[in-house]
């Protein structure tokens, strides 16, 4: 064979591969999306997309990070009941679950093992928002649909799926504010360290605080989402601080709670998630100084993660970032047996549906589902 040859055949294999990458990766079309009352698009200059359409049923993975507190473990579970769902199974070849901890390198390296595999598209609750861009480029040039939901990623190559988090930290700060008219000092509880979620949580308490011109003094600890490790890191903050004027945590509230009580703190203003048990004692000591705001999202947004994915490989137009509702309830208008289960678990998450995208779970199918790798 002449040396001419070889780079004929090489410069051929180059524009096959040009091309198939080219036919695989989606088109930026203009609105709207096919399911505009679910697939609601972040705002007037999101993009939209449309991906070649694929042949079912498919192969979906689900790449986890942290696994360790409540919210992971009932995100995986409704991912479970999402995927058994009769109408969705019949889409589905396989669904695969992977939590590789906090490790990015571990989640990046599943999420290129998925590519590598064939499948179809894979859904991320990343680590990391901006440490995604190799694995991100592979997946579009390997046509492998990739939706980021919860902490999302900093990019415009591949689907997002959340709630305005940042808004969520502006409520809070806005119900501290409200409260606290002389201002005061806060204990913030944080989420996972590097995260979107905890970035844009904490951003925007205290923007909102910063702009109400009142003098606050904000003492920050970790408790990773986490009913235990919040715990644990608010009695150690009332054992060094003694007094705090009011409370905002981003998960773990119930554990948060439970230490106000076991260290006999009077209650105060406080804005948090969506946690059964946070509920409870919002409604149980609201007449004793413990005023709330209870907002957030579900897990089930793990839910519109995977039908955004399906919708896409159905070659159905999507925006490049979706944008779901928060679930909001403040004092005095907690109701039993609605906004919050006296009869529940107290880690189970309230708000755990998206009628608009025709999610909504029973407490039975979600608890009914492990939170293993499968």
């Amino acid at each position: 064979m002449t040396r001419l040859s070889i780079i004929g055949i090489t410069a051929a294999a180059a524009m096959s591969l040009l091309s198939t990458s080219a036919l695989s990766e989606p088109e930026t079309v203009s609105g709207p999306p096919d399911e505009p009352e679910c697939f609601v698009p972040w705002s007037a200059d999101t993009k939209f997309f449309k991906f070649p359409t694929k042949d079912g049923p498919y192969r979906i993975a689900l790449a986890n990070g942290y696994i360790a507190n409540t919210w992971r473990i009932q995100m995986i579970q409704t991912a479970k009941a999402y995927a058994a769902q009769s109408d969705v199974t019949a889409k589905l070849k396989e669904f695969k679950v992977v939590s590789t901890g906090e490790d990015v390198p571990a989640q990046i390296s599943a999420i290129n093992n998925f590519i590598d595999s064939g499948y179809d598209a894979v859904i991320v609750n990343a680590q990391n928002p901006t440490a995604f861009t190799p694995v991100i480029k592979r997946a579009k040039q390997a046509g492998v649909v990739l939706v980021a939901f919860d902490n999302t990623l900093d990019t415009e190559d591949a689907i997002n799926v959340n709630v305005d988090q940042k808004g969520l930290g502006v409520l809070w700060g806005k119900w501290l504010d409200t409260h606290l008219p002389d201002g005061g000092k806060i204990l913030e509880v944080r989420g996972v360290p590097g995260t979107s979620v905890d970035t844009d949580r904490h951003n925007g308490i205290h923007e909102t605080l910063d702009a109400s011109g009142k003098k606050w003094e904000v003492v920050e600890v970790l408790g990773k989402w986490d009913d235990p490790t919040a715990q644990k890191a608010t009695a150690d903050a009332i054992a060094v601080h003694k007094k705090f004027d009011g409370i905002t945590a981003q998960g773990g509230d119930t554990g948060v709670v439970q230490a106000m009580i076991d260290a006999k703190h009077a209650f105060v203003p406080f804005g948090g998630e969506t946690e059964n048990g946070f509920r409870k004692f919002c409604a149980k000591y609201a007449s004793e100084g413990l005023k709330c705001s209870s907002a957030g999202t579900g897990p089930a947004q793990v839910a519109v993660a995977i039908k955004t994915a399906i919708a896409a490989l159905e070659g159905k137009v999507v925006p490049q970032s979706v944008k779901l509702p928060l679930a909001v309830v403040e004092d005095p208008d907690f109701k039993e047996n609605q906004d919050y289960y006296p009869d529940q678990s107290d880690n189970f998450f309230v708000g755990n549906s998206f009628p608009t995208c025709g999610i909504n779970f029973t407490a039975q199918e979600i608890m009914g589902q492990t939170k293993e790798n499968e």
